[in-house]
């Protein structure tokens, strides 16, 4: 058996979002993250966006292991247990949490062995993979990085992370650890590349908290504030600041009060029960008693913060002297939704803040000299960035050649690379095919680029139907072909033209003695599509029926 160790990103390079990356020494094999992304405009209909782990399909997982709790990190995991055969899933006690309310929602947890790690707690040995992790200081309690030793060389894996210096739990960074590792030898580094472009280091979690007691205190209306549900020390700070200033606090939002439930219940937030109260109550009391947590803070279409915006949110509503405080960075694709969702607060009459007026975010992602100072730390002989679109990736390279790491051992590798760790060093060698699964309903994968396609031409064009009824015995025409247009522009004289089309088409084929009803269609459907195209120079979909009597 070859002793190379095999790193294979299914997901999470030249993107942001769905993070997910194979593990393989011979047969043997750990999957480490296994995260989602929201669809973006394009993807018409569709819910989620995983990895294509088809990779995966008929080769089993000793074990999958989650940084942490984050959706772009676990939130595919259902989706992989349905399919893969996996031995067990690791992960610390909050992740493990998390993921648990996500398997039973999924009827999996049954199914599905879990093992708690503590950073602190010493090496995992699973199969031919000997794991070390390190605490992270991230924007979600009990992230970790993993250390794999192999046969083929000692590999750190970060996971999302930063340097805090004054975290909100008081749990920094693990530098000291790391420097221990960086001290051992570290062959690769598959590193967070975020903020790979961003100067400077990335601001405590506690500075959105003094921006918090700073504006809750001075507020007379209700405040809304919207972030990742899974943000759970910024959602913890907020209600604190509420609360001392005499505010109830109401949860808006399933993922909000599952993940506050959640974290309550392990002791990660503090929140007396006396301070909460339902929406419904919220809304009685007055303005200037009230806090609200909510999810949206991506102008998600079903999300809290979305449907009060647009006043169809059955229980929250916002007037004028509110305050709607959004405490998240729009992911890349999501700012048009959320930039309409500050424009229709607004028009409603709330003050909205957000992080490019205020400073009410700050990134869970390290900045480059955050990224330099790690690179010091560990000084590893090779470097792979990850996580991040390609230009993040490649800034993050040139910190590593600044670093010292030679130009062979910076490997800038996509989705799907086959990367090779070997004692002789690291180099790219395969490569698979690593796409997208798209999740439609209940529908998961059956959704392909054609029918997203068909939906654009339907959103953008419109559709017109042409329905012609002929003869079953010789194919003539029983009745004039008639037109169903639905949202494209209705011009009669336009409209009576392709009925004449229509008809002309019919009839000469039926002259013909072609009557097979997919030559009727097919005829059809290119004479209309051009004479639709020379008219208006549109390309709506066009669907021949033809009704044989």
């Amino acid at each position: 058996m070859s002793d190379a160790l095999r790193i294979i990103p299914l997901g999470g390079l030249g993107e942001v979002g769905k993070n997910m990356t194979v593990y393989e020494i011979g047969d043997d094999r750990i999957l480490v993250d296994a995260g989602l992304a929201f669809p973006r405009d394009e993807h018409l209909g569709v819910d989620l966006v995983l990895p294509d782990f088809s990779y995966l399909a008929d080769r089993p997982l000793l074990a999958i292991v989650l940084t942490h709790g984050h959706e772009d990190h676990v939130g595919a995991l259902p989706y992989v247990l349905r399919e893969i055969e996996v031995g067990e899933v690791i992960a610390t006690r909050l992740t493990l949490a998390m993921i648990t309310s996500k398997l039973d929602e999924h009827k999996l947890a049954a199914a599905t062995t879990l093992r708690e790690v503590r950073p602190e707690d010493g090496a995992v040995e699973v199969g031919p993979f000997r794991m070390e992790f390190v605490r992270m200081a991230h924007s979600i309690p009990d992230a970790m990085a993993i250390l794999f030793e192999t046969s083929a060389g000692r590999v750190l894996h970060t996971g999302d992370w930063k340097l805090d210096h004054t975290p909100v739990d008081g749990l920094k960074t693990d530098v000291g650890k790391l420097a221990e590792i960086g001290n051992r030898g570290v062959d690769l580094m598959l590193a967070d590349s975020t903020n790979a472009e961003r100067p400077g280091m990335t601001g405590s979690e506690r500075l959105v908290g003094e921006a918090f007691r700073h504006i809750i205190p001075a507020r007379r209306g209700r405040i809304l504030v919207a972030s990742f549900a899974s943000n759970i020390h910024r959602m913890q700070q907020a209600a604190e600041v509420a609360i001392a200033n005499g505010r109830k606090v109401a949860l808006v939002g399933r993922s909000m009060r599952k993940n506050m439930s959640i974290a309550r219940s392990l002791g990660y937030v503090g929140l007396p029960d006396d301070a909460l109260v339902s929406p419904k109550e919220a809304m009685s009391l007055p303005p200037d008693r009230v806090l609200v947590l909510c999810t949206g803070s991506q102008g998600e279409p079903m999300s809290a913060l979305t449907r009060i915006a647009y006043g169809d949110h059955p229980n929250v509503t916002v007037a004028r002297g509110d305050t709607v405080i959004i405490s998240a960075k729009p992911v890349p694709g999501n700012e048009l939704r959320v930039h309409d969702s500050i424009n229709r607060l607004t028009r409603a009459g709330a003050e909205v803040l957000h992080e490019e007026v205020a400073l009410v975010h700050v990134s869970g992602h390290a900045c480059s000299e955050e990224m330099r100072a790690l690179l010091s730390l560990v000084r590893p002989k090779a470097l792979m960035p990850i996580h991040g679109e390609y230009r993040m990736l490649a800034a993050h390279a040139r910190l590593g050649r600044e670093a010292g790491i030679p130009a062979a051992g910076i490997v800038i590798a996509e989705n799907g690379s086959v990367v090779e760790l070997t004692p002789r060093g690291v180099e790219i060698v395969d490569r698979i095919e690593a796409g997208v699964t798209f999740v439609d309903g209940l529908g998961v994968g059956d959704v392909q680029d054609v029918a997203l396609r068909d939906r654009r031409r339907l959103s953008e064009d419109g559709v017109l139907i042409v329905v012609t009824t002929v003869a079953l015995s010789d194919g003539g025409e029983i009745a004039p072909p008639e037109l169903i247009a639905r949202g494209f522009a209705e011009d009669d004289a336009l409209l009576d033209d392709l009925r004449d089309e229509a008809d002309r088409v019919a009839l000469e084929l039926s002259a013909d003695g072609i009557t097979e009803v997919k030559l009727l269609q097919e005829h059809m459907h290119d004479a209309i599509g051009r004479l639709v195209y020379d008219r208006t120079r549109r390309r709506p979909m066009i669907l021949p029926v033809v009704i044989e009597v």
